[in-house]
């Protein structure tokens, strides 16, 4: 596997914060998504690695595994093992000599990447399958309830579901779908990032929904009901009088779906532009001229 540095895919050095991390990938991801270079290979291969770069030193664990041992950074608790194993043997092998018994002991490094791939005894070392990475792009109304879909990951189909409520940018992980692992070491993981592209007039935070209307001018200043559509189908909603532009109603329980909290939603709020009507008739702007007279503010 080639060596990818993922600090310099986002754009960062080693001492980089949580925050500087969280940041670079926004603004990273943003720049090279899909949707915004079609048909751009490279820019489709740059994005996949920002995601890559992204889960493994967003995560405290993996980035401190990585900036270890590098590209080899998911073998690190097969590393560790076979280093005390390693410790252990040198410890015993001293106590041989003074007994007048020796042996001979490959290097640590050595025995886990090159030679014959044996470890000391003639034991080959064992690693752990590759994780594999996959991207997934959906619409968000196809994340409203949760569903199966099939997956086709290395010529191979895969089962999974997709939970309501999944975020844009959000990892899951299926255990053991990953690379085989050598020597009867456990499979890898497959780790699907979602790229969820918003196909509805609401803006989403969450599991909360943002959605501006228009109201006419009249409906704003006498009240009344309008109707307004929800990610489930029409609603009505009364209008007070003499609402202002930029009011702000809130919707409960009309949002989106909560991630793995089953029957749970969040809000929808709308907020009122009052539409300011136009082609009026001579009789209107009369109308208007003699509330301009009462000195109506």
């Amino acid at each position: 596997m080639d060596f990818i540095d993922y600090y310099k895919v986002l754009g960062l050095t080693k001492s980089a914060s949580e925050k500087d991390i969280k940041s670079a990938y926004r603004k990273m991801a943003r720049k090279h998504h899909p949707d915004l270079n079609p048909n751009n290979a490279e820019a489709e291969k740059k994005f996949k690695q920002i995601n890559e770069a992204n889960e493994v030193l967003s995560d405290p664990e993996k980035r401190k595994k990585y900036d270890q041992y590098g590209k080899d950074w998911q073998h690190a608790e097969e590393f560790e093992k076979a280093k005390a194993q390693q410790q252990y043997r040198r410890t015993s092998n001293q106590q041989s000599y003074a007994s007048g018994q020796g042996g001979d002991y490959s290097d640590f490094f050595e025995s886990m990447f090159g030679g014959s791939g044996f470890g000391h005894q003639g034991r080959e070392v064992k690693f752990r399958g590759q994780d594999f990475n996959a991207e997934l792009r959906l619409n968000l109304t196809d994340v409203i309830t949760q569903h199966k879909q099939t997956l086709t990951v290395n010529g191979k189909n895969i089962r999974i579901t997709i939970p309501a409520g999944i975020e844009d940018g959000q990892t899951i992980k299926i255990k053991g779908h990953g690379g085989k692992g050598s020597q009867g070491a456990p499979k890898g993981d497959l780790y699907i990032t979602f790229s969820i592209q918003n196909n509805t007039a609401f803006k989403r935070e969450g599991a909360n929904l943002y959605k501006t209307v228009n109201i006419p001018l009249t409906k704003a200043v006498l009240g009344g009901e309008i109707t307004v559509e929800t990610l489930t189908g029409k609603v009505k909603l009364k209008v007070k009088p003499e609402t202002q532009n930029g009011t702000q109603v809130k919707l409960k329980g009309k949002g989106f779906p909560v991630y793995k909290k089953e029957s749970q939603f969040g809000d929808l709020f709308i907020t009122y532009t009052i539409k300011i009507p136009t082609n009026l008739t001579g009789d209107q702007k009369e109308l208007f001229k003699q509330l301009e007279k009462t000195n109506l503010n």
